[in-house]
C-alpha cells in the first residue's frame, strides 16, 4: 500500500490534468518521462539502505542500522542536488527531444517544479526503507496516503483556481507536487524520531564525519542496482519519446495506459522490496536454507496478483481510459494499450520480484546485464521496428516492451534458482 500510495500522487495528477485537456496531459507525460529517469537512478542508489538495514537487523546490530540510515540520507541529499541541477539545465532545452511544439511549451514550468521535488522524494525513500526494514511499514504508508490527499487538495486549488488562487493548469500540479513531497519527508522524519520503537536504531549524532568504507559498501550494491533500474526506466522513457514522435494523441494515450500499468506494478514493487528485505535478513541470521522458499513464494504470489490485474484490464479497458480524458481518439488508443499492458505486466511482475530477491543476496551485476539485454537489445529496437518504422504504431512499441520483460523475467528467475540451489 505504501508503493501504491506513492503512485497515487502521479495518477491523481494525470486524472486532474486530463480534465484540462489532452495537450497538458501529454506534456505531463513528457515531463514525467524525463523526471522518471533521474528519480529511478536515485532510487537504485538508495536501495542498499533497505538491504543493509535488514541484514544488520538480522545480525542483531542496531548501531549499524543507524549508520546506514545516516549515510543513506547523505547520499540522497548530495546525489539529489546534483540531479536537480542537471534537470534544471535540461529544462531549458526540452525542444531537443523532438516532441510536438505545443507539448514542449506546456511542459517547461511543470518540469522545473518537479525537478525541485527530487531531493525530498529521495530523502523520503531513505527513511521509508529504514522503517520498513525494521518491520514497521505502516508509518510511511500512512504518511504517503496523507501526502496523496494533500496533493489532490492542492491540485484542486492550483490547477483549476480556487480559494482566490489563479488557475495555473499544469504548472499548478507542479506546485502541488513540490509542496506535498516536502511535507511528506518532514512528517516521516518527525514520526520516526519521536517513536520509541526506533530509539535504539536512531543515530545518536547526525553531524559527524561520514565513513567512506560504508559509502563504498553501499555503492557496490547501489551503482549496479541504479544501472539496472536505469536500463528499465530508460527503455520506457525512450519508448515514450518514440511515441511522442507519433503525435499528441498517442502520447496522451500512452500516459493513461502507463499510469494504470504503473499503479498495478506498485503492488509488485512492494512485494519486491519485501522479498529483498526478507532475503537480506535471512542472510544476516545465517538461515540460508530458507532462501528458496522466500524467493519463489514471492514469485508465485506476484504472478497470481498480476494475472488478476490483467483480467481487470482486459474486461474494463475502455471505461478505465475514459476516466482520464474526454477525447474519444485518446480513449480508443489507450484502451488498446491497456490490453497489451495486461499481458506485459505479468512478465513485469516476475522480473521485478526476481531482481528484488537477488538484490537481497547482493547479486546485482548479472541481473544488470540481463536487464540491459532485455530492454536495450530486445525491447527498444523491436519497438522502433514495429512501431516507428513499421505499421503498428504505439501498440507495436508496447508489444516490443512486453517481449523484453518476458526475457528479463525468465532469466532472473533462472538466476535465483541457481543461487538458492
Amino acid at each position: 500500500m505504501g508503493q501504491v500510495s506513492q503512485m497515487l500522487m502521479g495518477l491523481t495528477d494525470s486524472v486532474m490534468i486530463g480534465r484540462v485537456g489532452s495537450v497538458p496531459l501529454a506534456a505531463s507525460a513528457f515531463a514525467g518521462t524525463i523526471y522518471g529517469i533521474f528519480f529511478i537512478v536515485g532510487i537504485g542508489l538508495l536501495l542498499p539502505v533497505a538491504v543493509m538495514v535488514a541484514r544488520s537487523r538480522g545480525a542483531g546490530e542496531p548501531k549499524a542500522c543507524a549508520q546506514y540510515l545516516r549515510h543513506g540520507a547523505a547520499i540522497a541529499v548530495v546525489f539529489g542536488l546534483l540531479e536537480t541541477v542537471l534537470m534544471l539545465a535540461i529544462g531549458d532545452h526540452l525542444e531537443r527531444f523532438g516532441q510536438p511544439p505545443e507539448v514542449v511549451l506546456e511542459a517547461g514550468t511543470y518540469f522545473k517544479l518537479i525537478a525541485w521535488s527530487l531531493v525530498p522524494t529521495l530523502l523520503f525513500q531513505v527513511f521509508r526503507q529504514f522503517a520498513e526494514s525494521l518491520g514497521h511499514p505502516r508509518i510511511p504508508m500512512v504518511v504517503l496516503l496523507a501526502a496523496v490527499a494533500v496533493n489532490a487538495g492542492l491540485n484542486w486549488i492550483f490547477i483549476y483556481g480556487h480559494w482566490g488562487v489563479p488557475a495555473y493548469g499544469l504548472a499548478g500540479a507542479g506546485w502541488a507536487t513540490l509542496i506535498s513531497r516536502w511535507l511528506a519527508v518532514i512528517a516521516i522524519v518527525l514520526c520516526l524520531a519521536l517513536d520509541v520503537r526506533f530509539r535504539s536504531y536512531w543515530p545518536e549524532r547526525w553531524a559527524v564525519a561520514l565513513a567512506w568504507t560504508r559509502i563504498r559498501e553501499m555503492l557496490r550494491i547501489g551503482l549496479p542496482a541504479a544501472g539496472q533500474l536505469l536500463f528499465e526506466s530508460g527503455a520506457f522513457s525512450a519508448a515514450a519519446l518514440m511515441i511522442g514522435w507519433l503525435g499528441t494523441v498517442p502520447l496522451a494515450a500512452h500516459q493513461i495506459a502507463i499510469s494504470c500499468a504503473a499503479m498495478t506494478f506498485m503492488f509488485l514493487l512492494g512485494l519486491s522490496m519485501a522479498v529483498s528485505m526478507r532475503v537480506a535478513e535471512v542472510v544476516g541470521t545465517g538461515e540460508r536454507h530458507r532462501l528458496r522458499a522466500i524467493g519463489f513464494g514471492a514469485l508465485a504470489a506476484g504472478t497470481v496478483l498480476m494475472v488478476i490485474f490483467a483480467g481487470v484490464f482486459f474486461i474494463a479497458a475502455r471505461p478505465i481510459a475514459a476516466l482520464f480524458v474526454d477525447d474519444s481518439a485518446v480513449v480508443a488508443l489507450a484502451a488498446q494499450l491497456l490490453i497489451v499492458a495486461g499481458i506485459f505486466q505479468i512478465f513485469d511482475g516476475g522480473q521485478v520480484v526476481g531482481s528484488g530477491a537477488l538484490r537481497g543476496l547482493s547479486d546485482v551485476k548479472v541481473p544488470t546485464v540481463i536487464t540491459f539485454v532485455a530492454y536495450w537489445v530486445i525491447a527498444l529496437p523491436g519497438g522502433y521496428v514495429l512501431g516507428v518504422s513499421g505499421p503498428y504504431g504505439t501498440v507495436g512499441i508496447w508489444a516490443a516492451l512486453a517481449c523484453g520483460l518476458a526475457f528479463a523475467a525468465i532469466f532472473l528467475a533462472a538466476r535465483l534458482a541457481r543461487l538458492t540451489r
